[in-house]
Protein backbone atom coordinates (compact mmCIF):
# COMPACT_ATOMS: atom_id res chain seq x y z
CA UNK A 1 0.00 0.00 0.00
CA UNK A 2 2.87 2.33 0.53
CA UNK A 3 3.72 2.71 -3.20
CA UNK A 4 0.20 4.02 -3.88
CA UNK A 5 0.71 6.81 -1.34
CA UNK A 6 3.85 7.96 -3.13
CA UNK A 7 2.27 7.94 -6.58
CA UNK A 8 0.38 11.29 -6.20
CA UNK A 9 3.52 12.92 -4.84
CA UNK A 10 5.56 11.69 -7.81
CA UNK A 11 2.91 12.95 -10.23
CA UNK A 12 2.91 16.39 -8.60
CA UNK A 13 6.70 16.52 -8.68
CA UNK A 14 6.61 15.70 -12.40
CA UNK A 15 4.17 18.52 -13.05
CA UNK A 16 6.31 21.01 -11.17
CA UNK A 17 9.19 20.73 -13.63
CA UNK A 18 9.79 24.01 -15.44
CA UNK A 19 8.62 24.29 -19.03
CA UNK A 20 11.21 25.16 -21.64
CA UNK A 21 10.74 26.64 -25.10
CA UNK A 22 13.17 28.08 -27.61
CA UNK A 23 12.90 31.87 -27.98
CA UNK A 24 13.76 33.57 -31.27
CA UNK A 25 14.66 37.23 -31.85
CA UNK A 26 13.41 38.53 -35.19
CA UNK A 27 14.20 41.85 -36.88
CA UNK A 28 12.04 42.98 -39.80
CA UNK A 29 12.97 45.21 -42.75
CA UNK A 30 12.00 48.36 -40.80
CA UNK A 31 14.31 47.44 -37.91
CA UNK A 32 11.53 46.46 -35.49
CA UNK A 33 12.48 43.67 -33.12
CA UNK A 34 10.01 40.97 -32.10
CA UNK A 35 10.38 37.79 -30.08
CA UNK A 36 8.59 34.51 -30.70
CA UNK A 37 8.62 30.92 -29.59
CA UNK A 38 6.86 29.68 -32.76
CA UNK A 39 9.37 27.97 -35.08
CA UNK A 40 7.16 28.51 -38.13
CA UNK A 41 7.35 32.31 -37.60
CA UNK A 42 11.05 32.24 -36.75
CA UNK A 43 12.48 31.89 -40.26
CA UNK A 44 15.66 33.95 -40.51
CA UNK A 45 15.58 34.75 -36.77
CA UNK A 46 18.26 34.25 -34.17
CA UNK A 47 17.72 31.68 -31.40
CA UNK A 48 18.41 33.23 -27.99
CA UNK A 49 20.29 31.53 -25.20
CA UNK A 50 18.05 30.15 -22.48
CA UNK A 51 19.59 32.24 -19.70
CA UNK A 52 18.75 35.65 -21.27
CA UNK A 53 15.82 37.58 -19.80
CA UNK A 54 13.02 38.40 -22.24
CA UNK A 55 10.34 41.03 -21.67
CA UNK A 56 6.81 40.27 -22.78
CA UNK A 57 5.76 43.92 -22.65
CA UNK A 58 5.41 45.51 -26.11
CA UNK A 59 7.60 48.48 -26.86
CA UNK A 60 5.90 51.90 -26.92
CA UNK A 61 4.76 53.14 -30.29
CA UNK A 62 7.05 55.85 -31.57
CA UNK A 63 5.37 58.77 -33.23
CA UNK A 64 7.25 61.05 -35.61
CA UNK A 65 8.18 64.43 -34.20
CA UNK A 66 5.40 66.93 -34.77
CA UNK A 67 6.02 70.13 -36.62
CA UNK A 68 5.37 73.51 -35.02
CA UNK A 69 1.76 73.67 -33.80
CA UNK A 70 -0.57 75.45 -36.15
CA UNK A 71 -3.62 77.32 -35.11
CA UNK A 72 -6.68 75.19 -35.56
CA UNK A 73 -10.05 76.67 -36.46
CA UNK A 74 -11.22 75.98 -32.90
CA UNK A 75 -8.24 77.85 -31.43
CA UNK A 76 -8.99 80.85 -33.63
CA UNK A 77 -12.55 80.91 -32.28
CA UNK A 78 -11.45 80.59 -28.66
CA UNK A 79 -11.95 83.91 -26.85
CA UNK A 80 -8.81 85.74 -25.86
CA UNK A 81 -8.45 87.84 -22.74
CA UNK A 82 -6.42 91.00 -22.63
CA UNK A 83 -3.63 91.22 -20.04
CA UNK A 84 -5.40 94.01 -18.14
CA UNK A 85 -8.62 91.98 -17.96
CA UNK A 86 -6.67 88.95 -16.74
CA UNK A 87 -4.98 91.06 -14.05
CA UNK A 88 -8.43 92.22 -12.94
CA UNK A 89 -9.62 88.63 -12.74
CA UNK A 90 -6.53 87.64 -10.76
CA UNK A 91 -7.04 90.53 -8.36
CA UNK A 92 -10.69 89.57 -7.84
CA UNK A 93 -9.65 85.99 -7.16
CA UNK A 94 -7.00 87.16 -4.68
CA UNK A 95 -9.62 89.24 -2.84
CA UNK A 96 -12.01 86.29 -2.61
CA UNK A 97 -9.23 84.05 -1.29
CA UNK A 98 -8.17 86.70 1.24
CA UNK A 99 -11.78 86.94 2.50
CA UNK A 100 -11.99 83.15 2.78
CA UNK A 101 -8.69 83.14 4.67
CA UNK A 102 -9.98 85.73 7.16
CA UNK A 103 -13.19 83.75 7.66
CA UNK A 104 -11.23 80.53 8.26
CA UNK A 105 -8.93 82.28 10.75
CA UNK A 106 -11.99 83.53 12.67
CA UNK A 107 -13.53 80.05 12.65
CA UNK A 108 -10.21 78.60 13.86
CA UNK A 109 -10.13 81.05 16.78
CA UNK A 110 -13.73 80.13 17.68
CA UNK A 111 -12.98 76.40 17.45
CA UNK A 112 -9.86 76.76 19.65
CA UNK A 113 -11.87 78.74 22.20
CA UNK A 114 -14.61 76.06 22.26
CA UNK A 115 -11.95 73.34 22.65
CA UNK A 116 -10.35 75.19 25.57
CA UNK A 117 -13.77 75.65 27.23
CA UNK A 118 -14.63 71.97 26.82
CA UNK A 119 -11.21 70.92 28.12
CA UNK A 120 -11.69 72.97 31.30
CA UNK A 121 -15.02 71.29 32.07
CA UNK A 122 -14.99 67.98 33.86
CA UNK A 123 -18.26 66.08 33.80
CA UNK A 124 -19.23 63.75 36.67
CA UNK A 125 -19.37 60.62 34.55
CA UNK A 126 -15.85 61.18 33.15
CA UNK A 127 -13.85 59.44 35.84
CA UNK A 128 -12.26 57.54 33.00
CA UNK A 129 -9.85 59.86 31.16
CA UNK A 130 -10.71 58.26 27.82
CA UNK A 131 -14.31 59.50 28.12
CA UNK A 132 -13.06 63.08 28.32
CA UNK A 133 -10.77 62.52 25.32
CA UNK A 134 -13.70 61.08 23.35
CA UNK A 135 -15.81 64.13 24.21
CA UNK A 136 -13.05 66.52 23.13
CA UNK A 137 -12.19 64.71 19.87
CA UNK A 138 -14.85 66.43 17.69
CA UNK A 139 -13.56 69.81 18.88
CA UNK A 140 -9.96 68.80 18.09
CA UNK A 141 -11.05 67.59 14.65
CA UNK A 142 -12.73 70.94 13.96
CA UNK A 143 -9.56 72.82 14.93
CA UNK A 144 -7.46 70.60 12.64
CA UNK A 145 -9.89 71.09 9.76
CA UNK A 146 -9.65 74.88 10.01
CA UNK A 147 -5.84 74.69 10.23
CA UNK A 148 -5.71 72.58 7.05
CA UNK A 149 -8.08 75.00 5.28
CA UNK A 150 -5.92 77.97 6.26
CA UNK A 151 -2.79 76.21 5.03
CA UNK A 152 -4.44 75.36 1.70
CA UNK A 153 -5.68 78.94 1.22
CA UNK A 154 -2.23 80.35 1.97
CA UNK A 155 -0.67 77.95 -0.56
CA UNK A 156 -3.20 79.00 -3.17
CA UNK A 157 -2.66 82.72 -2.50
CA UNK A 158 1.12 82.32 -2.69
CA UNK A 159 0.72 80.60 -6.08
CA UNK A 160 -1.08 83.60 -7.62
CA UNK A 161 0.85 85.86 -9.95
Amino acid sequence: MRPFRLLPLLLLAGLALPAHADIYKCTDANGRVTYTNDRSLARGCVRLQADQPVSSVPAPVRRPAAAAPRETPQAAEFPRVSPSEQRGRDDARRQVLQQELQTEEQKLAEAEKALAEQASIRLGDERNYQKMLDRLQPHKDKVELHKRNIEALRREISGLR
